[in-house]
């Protein structure tokens, strides 16, 4: 079982992350015996979430509450538990159970066994590595090497609900039967049989290439940025980063561990022998007048296969375990020179950079949705005394998208630069004043609240943080570009649920505004209720693992945020966590992993037959449904 809120609020709200090319930390790895503290393990116990409430549960950390780089260590430490214990299990031996509360159990001693195969063709799968890991105490609990048809066994394990994964060099590292960010727990106890696991894993995918210069030669640190577009079902899913490469001295790059999906690539890069010169206006020109550098030169930034516009860039296609090349050239083209005007309340000689009143004149740039940083543009400000005064200028930029942010309070514009020009800032979109007041479901101040943060739902997608000028929790404000937004709100301990936005005496559901033309005054109703929901999945009377459970609001206009998802686990039993207080039905959906399931017509024809469930502020921690969900077969054209 793995559970996690469908919005996972942040400070930094849900980035959608998948597993990257460049998410292996650097550790360094020594031996330790099975049952004592993993030193990798422990570097990222403080992921935890509350765990089940079961007599004796191990790993209550739940695998979408943790990181990418959280998943790789854990498989980085499951591998070297394994391969400290290797001596034992080849006699054929597992590791002892030495958690104080197993030795205590007097409810028996139980065996999780099966095979491990290839989920493609499936054949076994031999020598992988299959463990139970203790995420909670940063412990891996027992670890066994499968055989070579494929068969595992872990013996003398009290009756508890069990976290199980497998490694293997070629597959996709996974927790038992995972879909996305969800897994099914095994649950040993009487009359659960557990010694026949089909333990499924997926061949990995490896997208590698060079990177070149138009005159051939390799480019070295080119920054490799790859993307992972939706499934062609999941419509109201964003393209998503999956990860960061950079290039060698042979200009080579490598994505591996990849899952099978539809893929974006885009290549950013400086050449090496440039030199951006200022222009004939500054104080000290490095550059005649009118006869632009050889070597003032940029690489825009490129898509596969070849492109530098982003609506024609080529997908790519990754099969499990396929091997896909793709190689990019990159052309140079001169470097533009784009001249701003500053304030002119700015006094002579100033540097503003060093005056905090005064804001600095940024250029933001996004790739598929996912701004990036443009380090490699220089700015350079000319004082009111210089030959073009009250004017900043940014050299070595790139042709390309960008966004333009300047003034107090900031005006934004959107630039497409082709040449070098003076921008002419009288077009630019002032921001707005947005003054946002926090308020519990009970009409309480939160002083607990200390962070607040806008998701832009345009294009841009940019994130802005609002400040608290007074206390935490009382009054957040900020300058805002008009368009959409998300509210997202975090308190001391953890994120909260937006119920609803009050403007204008006006109360609107969910967590998202529109910023027009004018100032807004803002107040926003969150929950401190992290209700959980408990239950099981059954058909024919019978526990159903691997299930998708959704937990849906019975209005169905409400906000997608207060939708939770869980995976039943091998008997059938499910829990959703931090659930806001609302009318919901809960249904469960077999193979219904493909699903678009934040789609209120999607989910339509499934929620006739969900169990009714209604959160108040006094439900307290913990609901356990009267009645069994029943299972409901995916439809065959959803």
């Amino acid at each position: 079982m793995s559970n996690l809120p469908a919005s996972e609020p942040a400070f930094f709200p849900p980035s959608r992350s998948s597993r990257r090319g460049d998410h292996s930390p650097t550790l360094l790895v020594r031996p330790f015996t099975t049952g004592a503290p993993c030193p990798i393990l422990s570097a990222f116990s403080a992921e935890r979430v509350g765990s089940p409430s079961h007599s004796l549960s191990v790993g209550s950390i739940k695998l979408a509450s943790l990181s990418s780089k959280a998943r790789a260590a854990i498989a980085l430490c499951l591998f070297a538990c394994l391969f400290s214990s290797l001596p034992t299990l080849a006699q054929g031996n597992t590791a002892a159970v030495t958690a104080a509360d197993f030795a205590t159990a007097s409810n028996g001693l139980y065996r999780i066994a099966g095979t491990v195969i290839n989920a493609i063709t499936g054949e076994p799968v031999p020598r992988a590595a299959v463990a139970i890991p203790n995420l909670s105490q940063s412990q891996i609990v027992q670890t066994a090497l499968s055989d070579g048809n494929g068969h595992f066994s872990l013996d003398r394990l009290p009756a508890a609900k069990y976290q199980l994964t497998a490694s293997k060099r070629g597959f996709r590292t996974a927790f038992f039967d995972q879909h996305e960010d969800y897994n099914s727990a095994i649950v040993t106890g009487p009359d659960q049989e557990t010694d026949k696991l089909s333990f499924r894993l997926l061949p990995d995918a490896t997208l590698h290439g060079i990177i070149t210069a138009d005159t051939g030669d390799p480019v070295e640190s080119a920054i490799v940025m790859l993307f992972r577009k939706p499934a062609r079902n999941h419509l109201t899913e964003p393209i998503t980063p999956a990860g960061n490469a950079i290039t060698d001295d042979t200009g080579a790059y490598e994505f591996s561990d990849l899952a099978p999906g539809e893929y974006l690539l885009a290549v950013k890069a400086t050449p090496w022998y440039a030199v951006h010169p200022l222009s004939s206006h500054s104080p000290q020109p490095s550059r005649q007048s009118g006869t632009p550098s050889p070597l003032d030169v940029a690489y825009p930034i490129t898509f596969f296969s070849g492109t530098t516009e982003e609506a024609s860039a080529t997908p790519i296609f990754l099969a499990s375990g396929s091997r896909e090349e793709a190689n990019l050239s990159l052309n140079a083209v001169p470097a533009l020179h784009l001249t701003v005007p500053l304030p002119a309340e700015i006094a002579p000689g100033a540097d503003r950079n060093s005056i905090p009143q005064i804001p600095r004149t940024v250029l933001h740039q996004s790739v598929f949705g996912t701004e990036i940083a443009t380090d490699e543009v220089n700015s350079v400000n000319y004082p009111l005394g210089a030959s073009r005064p009250g004017a900043a200028e940014f050299n070595g930029v790139a042709p390309g998208h960008y966004q333009l942010e300047e003034g107090n309070p900031p005006h934004t514009m959107e630039l497409n630069a082709s040449s070098s020009q003076q921008i002419d800032t009288a077009q630019a979109t002032p921001s707005l004043q947005v003054s946002v007041e926090v308020r519990s479901n009970s009409g309480t101040p939160v002083p607990e609240m200390r962070a607040m943060t806008l998701e832009s739902l345009d294009f841009e997608h940019r994130f802005i943080p609002l400040q608290s000028p007074a206390r935490p929790g009382g009054v957040f404000t900020g300058a805002v570009p008009p368009g959409k937004w998300k509210i997202w709100a975090v308190s001391e301990n953890n994120s909260l649920t937006v119920l609803s936005i009050t403007e204008d005496g006006k109360v609107q559901p969910g967590n998202q505004f529109t910023l027009l033309d004018r100032p807004l005054s803002l107040g926003v109703t969150v929950t401190r209720t992290a209700t959980r929901v408990e239950g099981f999945a059954r058909k024919d009377d019978k526990g159903v693992a691997g299930a998708m459970i959704v937990l849906f609001p019975r209005n169905l206009e409400a906000d997608r945020s207060l939708i939770r998802r869980d995976q039943t686990d091998s008997d059938g039993s499910f829990a959703l966590l931090d659930a806001a207080p609302g009318d919901y039905l809960v249904v469960a959906i077999e193979n219904g992993w493909d699903l678009d399931w934040a789609r209120p017509e999607v989910m339509a024809r499934y929620l006739s037959h969900g169990i009714p469930v209604t959160i108040k502020g006094s439900s307290g921690k913990l609901i356990r449904l009267s009645q069994p969900v029943p299972v409901q077969p995916v439809a065959t054209n959803p």
